[in-house]
């Protein structure tokens, strides 16, 4: 039975990202202490990415002793987990991975994928996982350990070996328990969202035997207590799982169907908020947001590959500033982009347009653009590309959209987010605290314990700090979605 005590004691979050994971400590009065430490990533070849799981697994342990040292970690009431989605990997009964985990950016099942859907499968695994056949997501990884890793393939049939998402992977470390929740679950290509179970022929598409697959829970409840972890005590229940991108969408208090969230980050990450399963006909992904109490809430899904990482392109690559702080200053420099756009397809066009051979281009450009018109037009390509995805959005679930909120590291940038108003058309709401992936998944632990009684508290601890309106003008906003339309054609 959960604590009904909800007055004293924390929340521990594991937010476990791509380059980093942060521990945040929550209370009721707020955010106590918030730690990152970061990991390596490997590129053996070009378009492969891994990671150790050893080094996560250390980069949690490091991350969660700094937060805890100052308090007593017996006083700890539930523990939330949420993570990079599709980056996946096996590991045996010990913990031990059997191989470098293949992370979500990860190109090497391209050519499986082609081949799936030339045999025509992409309509059934759309029908079913709400996704595309697309080398992001788990399922085509699994399968390439499978038959790449010696002996994997038997171990899994046997259950020697266990397939898992890094929430799984971390769920088992602290607890012994093999688990997923349905917003991981959504992302493998062998989920099938509506029936709510894994689905029989995709995963023998896929040769991923049943026996090495997670039991899925609901996103907020408790499935394990941890033990023998060393760097937190004996019997702390673990209450909280989901994938980052729906765990911000908790997160920012996002829980009436219509509601939207975009996270700047890496990439932008927009979620819609649509309560039952909407099917897209614009080039979304229908995806799980969570499941409480039995219950499941949709929502749809957009991806933008590249945001932050064009302006640490600009940074790293061009030598434009030393720090990604310095771009909101140089870009206020000038009143606008001087007709400059640009287009962040660096890593392909992710959502709606689907195009993995587009690359990114700048358009319009004559002697007197300076290196502050070009770090405009990258701040507003990326405002632009999340116009796109809200559009198609507004398109398949049939209503406009009242409100963004936003959160993420650009999240910070007050021209960005006041250009992503002016585009959109409606007000962009920061919240007091960015994290809102961390804050999601000690929200869901803390309903899962009792720390928060229901969804309105959850609400309640949510703070705005600042709301830009829009401020421009109908026909100018018009003329610019215009221009930006032609420039995507030409990528």
């Amino acid at each position: 039975m959960p604590d009904t005590n909800t007055e004293s004691g924390f929340i521990l979050a594991i937010d476990q990202g791509t380059t980093g994971t942060t521990a945040v400590l929550l209370s009721h009065a707020g955010v106590v202490a918030s730690h990152n430490v970061e990991f390596p990533n490997y590129f053996p070849q070009p378009g492969l990415v891994e990671h150790d799981p050893d080094e996560i697994w250390a980069s949690v342990a490091a991350a969660v002793s700094v937060v805890c040292r100052d308090i007593d970690a017996t006083q700890i009431r539930g523990i939330g987990i949420t993570n990079q989605r599709e980056t996946s990997l096996f590991w045996d009964a010990q913990g031990r991975p059997a191989h470098r985990a293949l992370v979500w950016q990860d190109r090497r099942t391209a050519e499986r994928c082609l081949g799936l859907r030339r045999d025509g499968w992409e309509e059934v695994v759309r029908a079913r996982t709400g996704l595309v056949l697309d080398p992001y997501f788990s399922g085509t990884k699994a399968e390439w350990v499978l038959k790449n890793v010696p002996g994997a393939a038997a171990a899994a049939a046997t259950g020697a070996l266990r397939f898992g998402t890094i929430d799984s992977f971390l769920a088992w470390k602290l607890t012994g328990a093999h688990v997923t929740d349905p917003s991981n679950a959504s992302r493998t290509l062998l989920y099938d969202i509506h029936r709510q179970q894994w689905d029989e022929e995709l995963c023998a598409l896929l040769g991923v035997p049943a026996a090495c697959l997670p039991a899925v829970v609901d996103n907020a409840g408790i499935f394990g207590r941890t033990h023998g972890v060393g760097f937190l005590p004996d019997g702390i229940p673990v209450a909280g799982l989901a994938g980052d991108q729906q765990s911000a969408l908790f997160g920012q208090a996002c829980f009436r169907p219509g509601m939207a969230k975009c996270t700047y980050g890496t990439g932008a990450f927009v979620l819609l908020n649509t309560g039952g399963a909407v099917r897209s006909r614009h080039g979304l992904l229908t995806t799980i947001g969570w499941r409480l109490d039995g219950q499941t809430t949709y929502a749809l899904e957009g991806s933008a590959f590249i945001a932050g990482a064009a302006v640490q392109w600009l940074r790293d690559g061009l030598g434009f500033f030393q720090s990604s702080a310095e771009i909101e200053a140089l870009a206020a420099s000038v009143p606008d982009s001087a007709g400059v756009i640009f287009v962040p397809a660096l890593a392909g066009l992710g959502a709606p347009h689907w195009r993995a051979d587009a690359r990114g281009s700048i358009t319009g450009l004559t002697r007197g653009v300076t290196r502050a018109h070009i770090a405009r037009a990258v701040l507003e390509g990326v405002a632009l590309q999340v116009v796109d995805m809200l559009q198609a959005m507004e398109a398949d679930a049939g209503r406009p959209l009242a409100e963004l909120r936003v959160d993420g590291g650009a999240a910070r940038n007050r021209l960005l987010m006041q250009y992503q108003a002016d585009v959109l058309g409606v007000p962009c709401t920061r919240p007091q605290n960015l994290e809102s992936t961390a804050m999601g998944a000690a929200f869901l632990a803390g309903l899962g314990v009792g720390f928060w009684d229901s969804t309105d508290a959850v609400s309640d601890a949510w703070a705005m700090d600042e709301r830009f309106q829009p401020q421009m003008a109908e026909p100018q906003r018009q003329e610019i979605l215009s221009r930006w339309a032609v420039a995507v054609s030409k990528v």
